[in-house]
């Protein structure tokens, strides 16, 4: 007898978790009331939320409660409870973790097409780790768990995980900021999606608490592109690099059979090199030369050389002052 009044009658309500990864859990009432006056216990880490007849009636955030008509105001409405309600009652009772969800795992199972203002279409896959919690149990009993007896993080992520992958496509091709600059920058593009993505965790009574990107893979063209891009910047200005570029490809042509002859069968971009090496002999040829200033016949080295030997022969000075001056003209002659 006594087993049977305590199954029918509740006293006490709480959830005590034995693990993690559960979102919602429904306290079983099957063939049970709850007591008038019964106590309710919710935890830091924990709401709760009485549903009358398919009905979100009153929400309890941490804290111990007696239930009555005045700390059930909503369900005392339902119901049309009178102040001095004192009898058992059925409704049901739902438990809702708002623990932090860490490390949980995103990725795309395809790649997914962007469009970028650089390089037009881009198609990249990714991956990384977010964290998250409930934030607004109405919303996400009403939108997502419903009558269930449990609700996990596993079912939760069965419905984020395709809508996280589209909005990824619609936040990063709407974005201003180049995709050569986000791809070199892992935090700000996680910065971009983390803003993009919280509307829809949001709409689900859910809070994005943090969302990292781990990996980012390229196609390999694209991949290339973005190489030469980065050689360019380090080389400068472009015409530059280009004219670089010929003279470099020039002695590695002579060395292949055939000689320059060879370049255009050895090489696959050999109309743009000819082209790069063509406006580079032009600028050349284009550049005017300077004629070296004409030099008095007077202050010629052979006149100065004649002078001195003169100035010898006539024993106005020495073989050593001769000698000396001789190769001081000679030295600047060759110098």
């Amino acid at each position: 007898m006594f087993s049977f009044i305590k199954k029918q009658f509740i006293d006490i309500l709480e959830w005590q978790e034995e693990g993690d990864g559960v979102l919602a859990w429904r306290y079983p009432m099957q063939d049970n009331e709850i007591q008038y006056g019964a106590s309710l216990t919710v935890r830091e880490s924990q709401m709760a939320v009485f549903i009358n007849e398919g009905r979100i009636a009153d929400v309890f955030g941490p804290g111990m409660y007696t239930l009555n008509t005045q700390t059930l105001p909503v369900l005392t409405y339902l119901k049309n409870w009178d102040k001095l309600f004192e009898s058992p009652f059925k409704s049901d009772l739902v438990f809702f973790s708002t623990r932090l969800q860490l490390g949980r795992k995103w990725g795309t199972p395809q790649p997914v097409t962007l469009r970028d203002k650089d390089f037009g279409m881009v198609r990249l896959r990714a991956f990384g780790i977010y964290s998250y919690r409930i934030t607004d149990p109405k919303l996400f009993y009403t939108e997502v768990s419903g009558t269930r007896e449990r609700y996990t993080v596993d079912d939760m992520e069965q419905q984020l995980r395709n809508q996280m992958v589209a909005d990824m496509a619609r936040v990063l091709g709407g974005s201003a900021v180049p995709f050569l600059d986000m791809a070199a920058n892992q935090g700000l593009m996680a910065s971009t999606l983390q803003q993009g993505l919280t509307p829809t965790f949001a709409r689900y009574g859910l809070a994005l608490d943090n969302f990292a990107i781990e990996n980012i893979s390229l196609p390999e063209e694209l991949q290339h592109a973005i190489d030469k891009r980065i050689a360019m910047g380090m080389a400068g200005d472009l015409n530059q690099y280009t004219r670089y570029q010929a003279a470099e490809a020039i002695p590695l042509a002579a060395q292949n059979e055939g000689g320059l002859a060879g370049l255009g069968a050895t090489l696959s971009a050999g109309l743009g090199v000819g082209q790069a090496m063509g406006q580079a002999i032009q600028q050349s040829m284009a550049t005017p030369v300077t004629a070296p200033p004409a030099v008095d016949a007077a202050d010629s080295p052979q006149a100065k050389l004649a002078q001195l030997k003169g100035l010898l022969d006539a024993g106005l000075i020495t073989q050593v002052d001769y000698d000396t001056a001789k190769a001081d003209i000679l030295k600047k002659l060759v110098g």
